[in-house]
């Protein structure tokens, strides 16, 4: 698929009769054909790996043990235990309601901000439980992104110098001029894909960015702080096809430098950035493997069901 396309949709064919199709064969529609969504999504996925083959090396820097968690009464995740690697994307998938953002939002503790959240089991950064760590350090090492753009009301330049400055609290003086901050600024800019459209620019209000613009940005602002782990919560689902494609393709570009954890509703979308997979079912991690594997040749039949469409 073109990646300036948007994704395949499913559409009802009203001019002609109706077929019942088995789970595990559910329909990807193309035009007059009819095929199933692996064999589908598969080209453009070996196009993808082919442009960015495997990480030269794959580092583990967070671990979750027998982790649950729980608000109030409820356990949302359940005995979950997974890896996540700098050199990989770890892609979380699952329905609505599934525990795959209550377990991305632990990573950096952010499940403790609400009220009756509980723990059991462990969250490690480099070997350290994250429990042990401050928390405002923990979450310059393992940085998030959200949903909706959420840019600071100040400039372009302010944003992620912001990030820059607060992560060196401690570590030198809290003022630092302009001209100390251009070079951290612009390479997290780079990183980011974003320096090379707005380089003469920016002094310009980050709120007059498109929105494709303001979550590069955000994603400029959580590399700012130079972090080991890199969350990012559903970062395309309110963008176009356009600054979708560029987002995965700096997404897939950024696993070199640090591991990555996305949660997508979008299973073409995990197909094509991930490395491996996490499929969650209430709470429970059902399958875990290779995207490759997780897609095309899940072990068990509830993530047939749920790839191929029968719910969800």
């Amino acid at each position: 698929m073109d990646p300036l396309m948007p994704p395949p949709v499913r559409r009802i064919a009203v001019d002609r009769a109706p077929r019942v199709v088995p789970p595990g064969e559910a329909p990807v529609y193309n035009g007059d054909t009819v095929t199933p969504a692996s064999a589908a999504s598969a080209p453009a996925a070996r196009r993808r790996r082919a442009l960015h083959p495997p990480a030269a090396e794959v580092r583990e820097r967070m671990r979750t043990e027998s982790l649950w968690l729980a608000y109030g009464s409820n356990w949302v995740v359940r005995d979950v235990s997974i890896s996540v690697c700098e050199g990989e994307v770890l892609a979380l998938i699952g329905a609505s309601g599934s525990g795959k953002t209550t377990l991305l939002r632990s990573l950096n503790r952010l499940t403790e901000v609400t009220a009756g959240a509980a723990r059991s089991g462990h969250i490690r950064l480099d070997g350290t439980d994250i429990h042990e760590l401050e928390v405002n350090a923990l979450r310059r090492r393992v940085t998030m992104v959200f949903q909706q753009p959420n840019p600071f009301p100040m400039s372009i330049f302010d944003n992620v110098a912001y990030a820059i400055v607060e992560g060196s609290r401690g570590h030198g003086p809290r003022r630092r001029r302009r001209a100390e901050l251009e070079e951290a600024v612009s390479d997290a800019l780079r990183r980011a894909g974003l320096y090379d459209e707005l380089a003469g620019d920016l002094d310009r209000p980050a709120l007059a960015l498109s929105g494709g613009q303001q979550q590069r940005l955000c994603i400029a602002r959580a590399l700012a702080a130079d972090p080991e782990v890199l969350l990012l919560d559903e970062p395309c689902s309110a963008l176009d096809p356009i600054s979708t494609a560029t987002i995965e393709e700096l997404i897939v570009s950024l696993r070199e430098s640090v591991a990555i954890v996305i949660v997508t509703h979008n299973l073409q979308q995990a197909f094509r950035v991930a490395d491996n997979v996490a499929f969650m079912h209430l709470g429970e991690l059902i399958e875990y493997g290779t995207s490759e594997q997780v897609f095309d040749h899940p072990a068990r039949q509830r993530t047939r069901d749920y790839v191929s469409g029968a719910f969800g």
